[in-house]
């Protein structure tokens, strides 16, 4: 049955580490209802009972974190879903069984001004005739908010820079769906300069290594480490997707409640994972509380 899943899921073209996400997840299930039967367990035995029990174990004694957890809620979700629609089970044991309620109010991680400008202070001083394309990629990455995966795959002909407007075409990690995405003057400007030192082809890579290849995401994910640590940026751990996550605070600064807008510009199906940019922050928590105090006081004098 287990084989039949996999090959459903490739028909629908997802990638070969979600697959394996699923299929691991599914197999961790399997061992676990092994352990407490006994023995094995065929797919068709199992009931709602024994996702709950999953799921408290996994909660209370393995003390997994909630994520983790409706992780693997997920993934029997969908491997019991396709398994009652296509009638290899009775009865479908994960209806209504609820996930774990996550308790979330910060936001996404993500660069201060400051941090901002140091981190492409780093950029324009990168040695080794880097400069130009480092400061490229991070205000293209800032401005826009690209994955690093949608960066990598970033053709010349997929640019369109003018004076006064620009934009870029982006292709999802899949290569099946894609965006445009408009270029503001301060990438079109990064880009210009960059592009200026190269003589591409429609068909080229626009961020390249210094002999010339394609560059990588691991590649990538290491310039943004070694800026980071240039720019001394300690507050928080900078990967590529936390300049992702800036991109979308500053959007929703800049355009309070356009929250549709930010997902099409993110790439995002659902606005649900839009969502988790308009949580409040500890620091703004911490401040609304100290407003609290500060009337309550004011209204006293």
């Amino acid at each position: 049955m287990l084989k039949s899943f996999e090959q459903k899921l490739k028909n629908q073209d997802l990638s070969a580490r979600t697959i394996s996400g699923y299929l691991t997840d599914i197999l961790f299930f399997k061992k676990w209802a092994a352990q407490i039967y006994g023995k094995e367990v065929p797919f068709s035995q199992i009931v709602k009972e024994d996702i709950k029990a999953f799921r408290q174990d996994l909660l209370t004694i393995k003390r997994q974190k909630a994520t983790s957890i409706n992780r693997r809620l997920q993934s029997l979700k969908r491997f019991f879903d396709w398994a009652h629609r296509d009638k290899r089970i009775k009865t479908n044991p994960c209806i209504s069984v609820r996930f774990v309620r996550i308790q979330r109010s910060n936001q996404p991680h993500s660069l201060n001004k400051k941090e901002v400008h140091a981190l492409l202070r780093a950029a324009g001083q990168s040695k080794h005739g880097l400069a130009t394309r480092n400061y490229a990629f991070i205000q293209l990455a800032l401005q826009t908010g690209m994955r690093i995966g949608e960066i990598v795959k970033l053709q010349f002909r997929d640019l369109s820079i003018q004076e006064r407007i620009g934009s870029v075409r982006v292709i999802d990690g899949k290569g099946i769906r894609e965006r445009k995405v408009p270029l503001n003057a301060t990438a079109r400007r990064a880009l210009s300069a960059y592009l200026k030192e190269k003589n591409l082809q429609p068909d080229d890579f626009v961020f390249l290594t210094k002999r010339g290849k394609p560059v990588t995401i691991r590649g990538l994910q290491f310039v943004v480490q070694t800026l980071g640590g240039k720019a001394h940026i300690k507050r928080v751990k900078l990967t590529a997707h936390i300049l992702r996550h800036t991109f979308a605070m500053n959007f929703l600064q800049a355009n309070e409640g356009k929250l549709v807008e930010l997902a099409s510009l993110l790439g995002h199906e659902s606005l649900n994972t839009t969502a988790i940019y308009t949580r409040s922050s500890e620091e703004s928590l911490a401040k609304s509380i100290e407003n609290i105090e500060t009337n309550i006081y004011d209204a006293a004098s």
